[in-house]
């Protein structure tokens, strides 16, 4: 750009005022790249391994367990391949800070999810064992568990018939997943549904969800309405969706991330546009002067309008991508930190294009009214511009340099 070195002298002529402006530019989109890559990932598309599975839950509320009896009407639905259960049973262990998903699932489920390696041995080993388990690789490595240990979870929902809150569980196996992105998966822990039915002091006959398998995923639709017909009208009425979207459903029982993440930086970027704003405004303040001697030299109105909204995109994009740089960096130490729990491999290309749009909007609307003033700025109103404002400079001003240009 022909006076790109205008903009870049006038945008560091206070070094100290335009760093410490850049420092929270970069701290905003730091936070930024982060938050938003953990929404992209709770909402990006399901696993094409899972596209041929619905998962059947309670209409009015993913917490509101379903009958067994349920099973062999879905088994029996045109279009069903096979179909499985689950419940959600929330124990911990240890600590309440060590939480991780525990599941009761019924037979079959393994087989639902192929994507889970397991050793066949270890698999016939917990099929056999009614107090087995099966954990992911990341989980055991947490708590350095190894095949044959005993893992004594402790009911926060469902305790046993005798009143106790224990359930010691002996650990059968452990499942890995191939593909990098789903490593947060191997967090959880499995046990057998018939044990936990029969064990738990307050519901028996009940599951959490069904998984079913489609024999063909062109006709999920129709499969879906087939299975919430056979519950229509009754207490418990199903609501049968993708896996994709039970597992965002599930996530939201805990926390609505992306509602979350929106209202953080709402408050973030309105502060930013308040300091920066400010920036700008004093920045252009402090050069009426040198504003007044580029019109004498011949700049339009026009030019100086630009000259200023490039110096203001320009702040926040250096610090915007400084920013969102060091996200791309920490997000593997985070993920690392989470122990698999939250799988970010890189900022997502959604979320850098989000996020360049936003410096450019942001710069521009902080931008738009110092610019403004700017370009509006009378040649004869400078002479009345204190004189305090005028000597402070003991070199070229950006203005009077680019006569050198």
């Amino acid at each position: 750009m022909k006076y790109f070195s205008l903009i870049w002298s006038a945008l560091f002529r206070s070094k100290t005022r335009t760093l410490l402006t850049l420092l929270s530019v970069v701290a905003a989109f730091l936070l930024f790249g982060l938050l938003d890559s953990v929404r992209v990932a709770f909402n990006s598309g399901g696993s094409v391994a899972g596209a041929d599975r619905l998962v059947v839950a309670s209409r009015l509320s993913i917490t509101q367990m379903l009958p067994y009896s349920l099973l062999t009407r879905i088994e029996s639905t045109p279009g069903v391949k096979k179909a499985t259960y689950a419940a959600w049973f929330g124990g911990i262990y240890q600590d309440p800070k060590n939480f991780f998903p525990n599941f009761s699932v019924g037979p079959g489920y393994l087989d639902m999810y192929p994507e889970y390696i397991v050793d066949p041995a270890q698999v016939k080993a917990w099929e056999a064992d009614r107090t087995g388990a099966i954990v992911g690789e990341n989980l055991a490595k947490r708590f350095g568990w190894k095949v044959g240990d005993t893992i004594p979870l402790q009911a926060t929902i469902f305790p046993q018939k005798d009143g106790s809150n224990a359930w010691p569980l002996t650990l059968r196996g452990t499942f890995r997943l191939a593909d990098s992105k789903r490593k947060g998966e191997e967090n959880q822990l499995i046990f057998h549904w018939k044990y936990f039915d029969e064990a738990n002091q307050y519901v028996n006959g009940q599951v959490g969800w069904y998984m079913v398998k489609l024999d063909n995923v062109n006709h999920a639709t129709r499969v879906a309405n087939a299975i919430d017909a056979i519950s229509a009208n009754s207490a418990h009425e199903t609501k049968t969706q993708t896996e994709q979207a039970f597992n965002q459903s599930f996530a939201k029982q805990f926390a609505d991330i992306g509602l979350i993440v929106t209202a953080i930086m709402g408050a973030v970027f309105f502060t930013l546009l308040l300091l920066t704003g400010n920036t700008m405004a004093q920045a252009v303040r402090e050069r009426i002067p040198e504003l007044a001697v580029l019109k004498t030299l011949g700049f339009t109105n026009g030019t100086v309008l630009v000259l200023v909204l490039v110096e203001s995109v320009l702040l926040i994009v250096l610090g915007g991508v400084l920013g969102m740089g060091l996200a791309s960096v920490m997000i593997p130490v985070v993920s690392g930190a989470s122990n698999g729990m939250i799988a970010l491999p890189s900022i997502p290309a959604q979320t850098w294009a989000l996020g360049l749009s936003l410096m450019v909007a942001i710069g521009l609307i902080v931008g738009a009214l110092p610019a403004t003033r700017a370009m509006r700025l009378k040649i004869v109103d400078a002479a009345h511009w204190p004189a305090s404002c005028m000597i402070r400079q003991r070199r070229p001003t950006s203005a009077f340099a680019l006569t050198t240009v």
